[in-house]
């Protein structure tokens, strides 16, 4: 690499999560501390050094939730720009734990619920994933259109 590319090289870090549903209701965290104070989104994190990107999202589903879980499909990496962390995301059944979270609240809501504060979500991809999940579209058609 010539020292002109490594300019442009951007060092983000990665991110790893869950989407747990039960029924026709989805799990979403409320951030309590800011900058995104207020904000739902879905459990999830960064990836630590050493970690892979599976055992981050079995992590934060724990902390975040309380929560154990089993993961199943892997969905789309999102990111938007380079300087956005990609985020790994996989569907998830719960197999233990009782719901505690420590820094954020968490809460079961529908689809519909959901699309009505979608001006309280962490980004407009936290509602494209749930209704790409709810669906039962193919993951990769969720980007593409």
């Amino acid at each position: 690499m010539t020292a002109g590319m490594r300019d442009n090289v951007v060092l983000v870090p990665v991110v790893a999560g869950v989407v747990l549903r039960s029924g026709e209701r989805f799990l979403l965290v409320e951030e309590i501390d800011p900058p995104h104070r207020g904000l739902w989104g879905l459990p999830a994190g960064k990836v630590e050094m050493g970690e892979s990107i599976e055992q981050a999202a079995l992590r934060e589903a724990r902390e975040e939730t309380g929560f154990e879980v089993r993961l199943g499909r892997k969905l789309p990496i999102h990111q938007t720009t380079a300087t956005e962390p990609p985020k790994h995301l996989f569907e998830a059944e719960i197999v233990g734990g009782k719901p505690e979270a420590g820094e954020l609240r968490v809460r079961w809501l529908s689809l519909e619920e959901i699309r009505a504060m979608k001006h309280l979500l962490r980004g407009e991809v936290v509602l494209e994933i749930l209704e790409g999940v709810h669906a039962g579209s193919p993951p990769n058609a969720w980007r593409l259109a």
